[in-house]
């Protein structure tokens, strides 16, 4: 009777891998949250430009897409979550310290335009002889206030702002026949009422060109009522018109005023619209 072989020992090689103990599964690998990473290097690029004055509308684009991307890594697989935390952060934080800048850098322009304008004010030069250009520093302080209603300038005396300069040249008191000689279709003057005429010169002083028409000139009544030549329109044989005018040139022309019978006038000039006003007596 034979005795059977024995199978032989498989090799290593066909030897099945060896099994886990029971309960223990096989450790996944960690995957990484790139939106996450993504997120916080936008927030930080962001947050750098928003400090910019002249980079704020780069921080305000980049800063709203961290904040999305921030938010979306939350929700997604994956470790270091706590870099979409961060981003979330940096993206909140980053757009209120843009605010800031924004409204510095405007409150900043706002001042630089508001010392702009106030040193454009209204300065006065009067035609003098040569003993009042001696006069002592007492009696040019005394004449600071001039230009008021109360202490207006003389004729001919130069009115300047940053733009233009304006000089009186002449007023007349009784203008009806320089209105009614200068074409016969102007109304006459209604009762109770006459014309009064100014002629006076205008320069312009600015960088670029300006209109004659900035210039203001009125007639304040001694009863404190406003009088401008449009009031009446009448034609004269030299108005100043609307002109534009480059840096020095001058136009010159004349107004007419309609003033009531029995009240004296002061004249009121205003060299450009933003430039203050000065009275002048005629």
């Amino acid at each position: 009777m034979s005795v059977p072989t024995p199978p032989a020992a498989p090799s290593p090689q066909q030897m099945p891998p060896p099994m886990p103990p029971a309960g223990v599964q096989g450790a996944e690998p960690k995957k990484n949250n790139v939106v996450a990473l993504v997120a916080l290097i936008v927030a930080a690029v962001g947050f750098i430009f928003a400090c910019i004055p002249g980079a704020l509308v780069v921080g305000w684009i980049l800063l709203p897409i961290a904040f999305v991307l921030s938010i979306v890594s939350l929700f997604l697989k994956g470790d270091r979550k706590w870099m979409g935390i961060v981003g979330l952060i940096v993206s909140i934080i980053g757009t209120i310290v843009g605010f800031i800048v924004f409204f510095a850098v405007v409150l900043t322009a706002a001042g630089e335009a508001l010392d702009e304008i106030s040193s454009g004010e209204t300065t006065v030069t009067q035609t003098t002889d040569e003993d009042a250009e001696t006069a002592t520093e007492e009696e040019s302080a005394a004449s600071a206030d001039q230009g008021t209603r109360e202490n207006p300038y003389p004729l001919a005396s130069q009115i300047s702002s940053d733009d233009w300069t304006v000089v009186v040249n002449s007023y007349t008191t009784d203008g009806n026949p320089v209105v009614s000689g200068a074409n016969e279709f102007n109304e006459a003057a209604p009762a109770g009422s006459h014309y009064e005429v100014i002629n006076y010169t205008v320069t312009y002083t600015g960088s670029e060109s300006g209109l004659s028409a900035e210039v203001g000139i009125a007639l304040v009544t001694s009863a404190g009522n406003v009088v401008n030549s449009y009031d009446a329109l009448v034609l004269l044989t030299d108005p100043i018109g609307l002109d534009e005018l480059y840096t020095g040139a001058s136009a010159t022309g004349s107004a007419a005023f309609l003033v009531p019978d029995g009240e004296t006038a002061l004249i009121r000039v205003r060299p450009g619209m933003l430039a203050d006003e000065v009275f002048v007596q005629p």
